[in-house]
């Protein structure tokens, strides 16, 4: 006979979500009421939940199990009336927004720390969905970390813990735990959007993909997707099984992390098509034989071409991209008469925008893009995307990047991660950077004049909130522009992330290595930030 006990609690100081939830080590949240502390900080920010869905899945890292049978016991002692949760605990972050909304949860809860490390030694995540599929707003994380400094109790049920492997509905006190196939009804949304016929039949023939699931959520999703459901050998589909240490990996699908297809991609007889989800399936990596697209450039590309999928047959309404995405999109949507809106980054902020229906595709730079189906970035979607609009153009991915360009120009571009440096200093860099900036007009630098520069916000047109301090920008005559910002995903120190983008119009250079046509404002971002004498770094960690 289960009971639900109250237990007393004394708060940590150091609960406040990120642009993804809470990320720290496992053996943070190993410690004493860690994880439950900011649970119960989850459920006492909301209302009326009492009797309603909550959605429940992470990336099957290590403490993925472990702290779902926490927050399952959590929940019902809290008064939810039914739980949907993945098989083994598996669920890809797009696959958990696809759930709430089918379902018509009240939220849902992921445990990833997306392409962190994972492992008994690795990073841990946790996250709160809403209604509409995505990530919590500001105004609720913000509820959230104030109660987690005064919480003093939280309340769990005294029960055996649930069988996670077998698929079925049990009882959890006065819960329903529907315990489902991972994989079944994301892949059935998939095929809704896609033209599996033309995909199947063009890698029947000679077209070939290699996908690297890098030991991650996707293994499940891209056996089912791509193996069964298109036909592609399971070969052609590697580290597919997911490990609660990513493999000894490093789940992030760059050039650094994924370089096996990078270098399969770059050889003559390489697949027409690499491609790599991360940890929990919401990022991409598209690579073509002798191409890599960056993550900007697969954006604009999907914009442009995103009518040739059943699902957008119609046209868009509009588009989205992060304030440090190159501008590429842009360029699309002014040739398309789409709006184009510019946000912070954190998917959270493009949910309005879809929620309202002003655009249907959006994207990060950092390896994210999705659409309206659901309310997250979504890796296996963008790598389906590609595969349409090569199965439609009967072109290789380097022929629609060069006619792409042709087109519209292209956005040089490159992301320069200085990882895991001092908090302090790289907080006094960006002090440094914002106390210039009323200075920076018409400063004449070896890569032009600075024409601009100015600290980021945004005012959502939806709801009216407005959102500061989202990166300092130095734009130059032209249209280059330099931005410098600190990432919220990381757990160790600070992630000093710096963006470099030149323009080049259609009858330009279009063709030049990105490090040589960005050369110069390399040099200068690194000079005006100071970032040797702040960071002691001469070169970034991960360039992008």
């Amino acid at each position: 006979m289960s009971r639900t006990l109250t237990v007393e609690t004394t708060p940590y100081d150091d609960q406040k979500p990120g642009t993804s939830g809470l990320r720290k080590k496992v053996t943070r949240f190993q410690e004493a009421n860690y994880l439950e502390n900011f649970v119960q900080s989850i459920f006492d920010s909301l209302e009326g939940f009492q009797g309603q869905t909550l959605v429940v899945g992470g990336d099957g890292r290590y403490h993925n199990a472990q702290a779902i049978q926490t927050i399952l016991k959590m929940a019902a002692a809290n008064g939810f009336g039914r739980a949907v949760v993945g098989q083994g605990g598996l669920l890809s972050t797009p696959a958990v927004s696809h759930l709430i909304r089918k379902n018509e949860a009240f939220g849902g809860i992921i445990l990833s720390a997306s392409h962190n490390p994972g492992g008994p030694d690795g990073d841990f995540g946790i996250k709160f969905n809403a209604a509409n599929g995505g990530p919590a707003k500001e105004s609720l994380t913000a509820k959230m970390f104030a109660r987690s400094k005064v919480i003093d109790r939280y309340q769990i049920l005294d029960a055996d813990d649930v069988d996670l492997d077998s698929i079925g509905t049990s009882r959890l006190g006065g819960m329903s735990v529907e315990i489902i196939d991972s994989v079944a009804d994301y892949a059935d949304l998939m095929e809704t959007l896609f033209d599996f016929d033309a995909i199947r039949t063009m890698l029947a023939g000679a077209a070939t993909l290699l996908f690297d699931a890098m030991h991650a959520v996707t293994g499940p999703y891209a056996n089912e997707i791509f193996g069964k459901r298109l036909g592609v050998d399971s070969a052609h589909i590697i580290n597919a099984k997911p490990k609660t240490d990513f493999g000894g990996g490093h789940p992030d699908p760059n050039l650094v992390h994924a370089k096996t297809i990078y270098d399969a991609a770059m050889k003559a007889d390489g697949p027409d098509l690499a491609a790599a989800s991360d940890g929990d399936g919401d990022r991409n990596l598209i690579i073509g034989r002798g191409c890599f697209v960056s993550p900007s450039d697969s954006l604009a590309v999907i914009a442009a071409n995103a009518h040739l999928a059943p699902a957008h047959s119609g046209g868009l309404s509009g588009v989205a991209r992060s304030m440090p995405t190159s501008a590429a999109t842009d360029r699309v949507a002014e040739a398309k008469g789409l709006a184009c809106y510019e946000t912070p980054t954190g998917w959270k902020f493009f949910g309005n925008l879809l929620d309202s229906g002003d655009i249907t595709i959006c994207g990060e730079e950092s390896a994210g893009t999705g659409s309206n189906h659901v309310r997250e970035k979504d890796g296996i979607w963008a790598v389906l995307m590609w595969l349409n609009i090569l199965a439609a153009r009967t072109m290789s991915v380097a022929d629609i990047m060069a006619d792409h360009w042709a087109t519209y120009g292209r956005n040089y571009y490159a992301r320069h991660d200085f990882e895991e440096v001092d908090a302090e200093s790289a907080a006094n860099l960006m002090r440094r950077l914002r106390e210039r900036l009323s200075s920076y007009p018409g400063t004449e630098t070896d890569a032009g004049r600075i024409q601009t520069a100015d600290e980021f916000s945004y005012f959502d047109p939806v709801d009216e909130s407005l959102t500061e301090g989202q990166g300092i920008r130095l734009i130059f005559e032209g249209g280059s522009r330099i931005v410098y910002r600190l990432s919220g995903t990381g757990t160790v120190g600070a992630t000093l992330r710096v963006y470099i983008e030149r323009y080049e119009p259609p009858d330009g250079e279009l063709d030049k290595p990105v490090p040589e046509a960005l050369a110069e404002l390399i040099a200068v971002s690194r000079s005006e930030a100071g970032i040797e004498r702040f960071t002691g770094r001469t070169e970034p960690d991960v360039i992008t």
